[in-house]
């Protein structure tokens, strides 16, 4: 449930939790006084632990490889690739 802050015709301001749908105070549950629901900037996002980066990116390795879904290691070298292309190249001609 969010977090609403109201200032009371004194200038005071509190906090209540609130339900989205709830419609906002007129009055001070605590004093009486008549409120006005402020408008805040929020909490923002905040990130807790190692960092998020670690599970949504591949791991290369240390030799230059990646290890895909299926668990076996794909290189990243584009030589190999250069060299199947020419050679299935000389095979059709």
């Amino acid at each position: 449930m969010p977090t609403y802050q109201y200032k009371r015709e004194d200038g005071t301001v509190f906090e209540v939790l609130q339900g989205i749908n709830d419609n906002p105070l007129t009055e001070c549950p605590e004093t009486g006084q008549k409120v006005t629901r402020l408008i805040t900037g929020g909490a923002g996002v905040v990130y807790k632990g190692d960092g998020w980066y670690v599970t949504d990116y591949k791991r290369k390795e240390e030799n230059g490889t990646a290890k895909n879904g299926n668990g076996s290691a794909k290189t990243n070298d584009k030589s190999s690739d250069s060299s199947k292309t020419k050679a299935s190249a000389a095979e059709t001609s």
